[in-house]
């Protein structure tokens, strides 16, 4: 055991050095969020402040309509955790459970569909949202993060669909459990955990989203998310860096809050489907 000690205490010692730089950006944020004007602007600040202030928050919170952006995104968020939750296991049960032709071409679509840069779909998307008539909605935004995080939950929860064996399937046929009760009431608490997985990667994708935000919320700025909140501080003669800090800051509550109700479950679906 001696023989292991030196080995786990590099080991450990690593693993918090990678988390304080991980975690160090944070700590800026919250930091110069939480600073007074001087100190933000100043070469030399410590990293550190001994005269905390809330003006930069009080900023945010008196910025017209910033609450109502904060809706928006919660709506467009929890819109795509919900819907991509529910298509991906209905999906990811039908091309796990049943044969038909193009299964795997279907699964090979999803994989390509992944390597697609965002990007290189803005322009097309714009005017399929012109064309439906989604142009300045809160659906330009969800129908598009749908769609995008789709393929990864299907595939992900293909793996914790096919670990449950089928002959559970077939044990509550004779029990007198229909196709749907076992959906519902057998089969989904078996792979809730990827489910939550995958819903984690949706919600940070959707909340954090700028640049359909940006695309396709050309008008109505009543429709526009938190992200788009953040250019009300950056001006042309001198950005409020106390005031993107602090909205930052408020930006990053939500996801902290959702990574704290899911941890537990994000961990067991991380660490892989279930057995048998």
């Amino acid at each position: 055991m001696s023989r292991f000690r030196p080995r786990r205490l590099v080991t450990e010692g690593a693993a918090l050095l990678v988390a304080a730089v991980v975690a160090f950006p944070l700590y800026w944020m919250v930091l110069s969020a939480f600073r007074p004007a001087g100190e933000i602007q100043s070469a030399e600040a410590p990293p550190w402040t001994l005269a905390p202030s809330l003006d930069a928050f009080r900023r945010v919170f008196a910025q017209q309509d910033f609450g109502r952006y904060l809706l928006n995104s919660l709506v467009v968020a929890g819109t795509v955790v919900v819907a991509s939750a529910v298509i991906a296991f209905l999906a990811a049960t039908a091309v796990t459970r049943f044969r038909f032709r193009f299964r795997t071409t279907l699964l090979v679509m999803f994989l390509v569909a992944q390597t697609v840069p965002v990007e290189a779909l803005t322009i097309p998307l714009f005017f399929l949202m012109r064309d439906l008539g989604q142009l300045n909605t809160l659906g330009s935004l969800i129908l598009p993060h749908l769609a995008f995080s789709l393929p990864f939950a299907i595939w992900m929860l293909r793996g914790f669909v096919e670990a449950v064996p089928e002959a559970l399937e077939e044990q509550a046929a004779l029990d007198g459990a229909s196709r749907a009760r076992f959906l519902w009431t057998i089969l989904f608490p078996l792979v809730f955990p990827g489910l939550v997985a995958t819903s984690v990667f949706s919600f940070i994708s959707t909340w954090n989203d700028f640049l359909f935000a940006k695309s396709f919320l050309v008008s109505d700025t009543s429709q526009s998310t938190l992200p788009m909140a953040l250019l009300v501080f950056f001006k042309p003669e001198d950005n409020d860096w106390g005031g993107i800090m602090a909205a930052s800051t408020v930006m990053t509550i939500p996801v902290l809050v959702f990574f704290v109700l899911v941890q537990r479950r994000l961990v067991s679906g991380l660490g892989g489907a279930v057995k048998d």
